[in-house]
């Protein structure tokens, strides 16, 4: 690990023409450690001799597999901070993201210039910055998923648990005193009304809503 005092400043994007510009942006602040890395296991080779570096990174462009890895190698490296800057994030991303870990500040590449001046000066402090139409994608996806909640009537949520706890349409009429057609039925208005094909799409949302908590999921 470093022992310079200097807080280290990692450009993990691959668009040259984003890194100048934010190492300009940087060093406009009188800091002056800046590295880069091209790829993630470069990424990973400087936070071991940075660990408390503020990573600025395009997620889209680098070779993270999913966000389980990028929230891995965030929580390996718990002293570092981490800002988040791309063209595209979608909801679930950035749902799983901040609400996963505090070390990361999440602005859009088109966003404005004040945005990622927000989340330096957030970082700064050892806080975080989400922008404005980050919140705006999280806030409004989960509006969606309430609606479509709502859109089940009692019965069809029980059954959709039922569902993600691995049940059969059988074992799943045994349970409810019903016939296999009844529960065929109420699986069929599910599916239509949530959009889905599969019933691991239906577990999907079951885990998404709270239907039921992942220690209950079956697999």
């Amino acid at each position: 690990m470093s022992c310079c005092c200097m807080r280290a400043f990692i450009l993990a994007d691959n668009q040259e023409l984003t890194r100048f510009a934010l190492e300009g942006l940087i060093r406009s602040r009188g800091e002056s450690n800046i590295f880069r890395a091209s790829d993630k296991a470069g990424l990973v080779e400087l936070l071991k001799e940075h660990e408390n570096a503020v990573v600025l990174l395009d997620y889209t462009m680098f070779d993270f597999a999913d966000e389980n890895q990028l929230l891995i190698v965030a929580e390996r490296f718990a002293l570092s901070q981490w800002i988040l800057i791309s063209d595209e994030l979608t909801p679930q991303f950035l749902r799983r993201v901040v609400y996963s870990s505090h070390q990361f500040s999440i602005v859009f590449k088109d966003g404005p210039l004040r945005d990622v001046r927000d989340a330096l000066d957030a970082v700064s402090r050892l806080n975080r910055h989400i922008s404005q139409r980050a919140l705006e994608v999280i806030i409004n996806q989960q509006q969606e998923e309430e609606e479509q909640h709502s859109i089940l009537t009692e019965t069809e949520k029980e059954i959709v648990k039922a569902i993600a706890q691995g049940k059969t349409t059988k074992e799943i009429a045994n349970e409810r005193f019903s016939s296999v057609h009844t529960i065929t039925t109420h699986r069929k208005n599910i599916f239509r009304k949530l959009g889905v094909n599969t019933a691991h799409e239906v577990i999907k949302y079951a885990l998404r809503a709270g239907l039921v908590d992942s220690s209950e999921f079956y697999i």
